[in-house]
């Protein structure tokens, strides 16, 4: 069982992309964990003109021009919500991997940076996210390393590729490849904000309807994504606050009440499970520490959190 303490570490998100910073969150000692950007076995098709974000406060909808993407950052504390077109990192899966080794191999020399567990996220088709986990399983050093695998199933900005999270067929596709893989590594699904009982339901009957000898293939669940469809006013009502693939700028909304909706979610996939008369102890493959831990950023305000620490 993968234990995370301090319980608290990154979300997968831009400020996870470079070695710059993941050797930041590595060497952070607020993060009990650390998560990379959403990779894929060949890398993301990102465009700056396209892929961007901002910042803005949530009660007036006012941002400014410096906090927006491509190389923004939160320029006033009433900031404390954001928006973003982004995919995933242009960086593929195996240069992290390589990224992580020299990570690791720099902490065995130096005491005063302890190891920490590595979440590798990915997407793909459920064909490609197998792959993933064969190639991490791999490269792990077991004597040392701590990996594992969080399958992102829940970007709402993927044109034409809607949440495969959001549909029970959608998820069971992936859960029966990652069932029949044997890859001995705890894997998780990033999921979206679920907004009804339905969904919710989905989910559960998803994760029990792969369990194989009583045991699902999924260790953990993260939670949650940004919420899709959303959008942010530019200077006028009729523009944009940033740009996106279909042109509308409309992206994914996270901010101030994510962690509440982030508990609440876990509430409800504890009690439908025990509802089924079961638990996340007795129904996941290698559970990891059930904690909860959040994840609400990224190397830049992980410095900062360690300076008021």
């Amino acid at each position: 069982m993968a234990f995370i303490d301090p319980p608290l570490l990154n979300s997968a998100n831009v400020w996870a992309t470079t070695e710059e910073d993941l050797d930041a969150l590595y060497r952070c000692p607020a993060t009990g964990a650390v998560t990379i950007r959403t990779s894929l076995l060949n890398g993301f098709a990102h465009d700056d003109t396209i892929h961007e974000y901002c910042f803005f406060d949530p009660d007036s909808m006012s941002f400014d021009d410096e906090s927006s993407r491509p190389h923004g950052a939160r320029t006033s504390v009433h900031e404390t919500s954001s928006l973003n077109t982004l995919g995933y990192s242009p960086i593929p899966l195996e240069k992290y991997i390589e990224i992580i080794q020299r990570i690791e191999s720099r902490a065995v020399h130096d005491s005063a940076h302890k190891h920490k567990p590595v979440i590798f996220s990915v997407t793909g088709s459920a064909t490609e996210v197998v792959q993933c986990g064969e190639l991490l399983r791999s490269k792990v050093n077991k004597g040392f390393s701590t990996w594992m695998m969080e399958v992102n199933l829940s970007c709402p900005n993927i044109v034409n590729k809607p949440p495969p999270a959001y549909s029970k067929e959608g998820m069971r596709s992936y859960l029966t490849a990652l069932q029949g893989a044997g890859l001995e590594i705890p894997i998780g699904i990033k999921t979206p904000p679920y907004t009804y009982q339905g969904q919710f339901n989905n989910l559960i009957d998803a994760l029990l309807e792969s369990a194989s000898n009583g045991k699902c293939p999924i260790s953990f669940i993260t939670a949650t994504n940004t919420l899709g469809s959303c959008f942010v006013p530019g200077v006028s009502p009729e523009e944009k606050a940033i740009n996106s693939a279909n042109g509308l700028g409309i992206g994914g909304l996270a901010g101030m009440l994510k962690p509440y909706e982030f508990m609440k979610s876990l509430d409800i996939v504890d009690s439908l499970l025990k509802a089924k008369g079961q638990s996340s102890d007795s129904s996941f493959a290698n559970p990891v520490d059930k904690r909860s831990c959040f994840a609400p950023f990224g190397a830049r305000q992980c410095a900062n959190h360690s300076k008021n620490a």
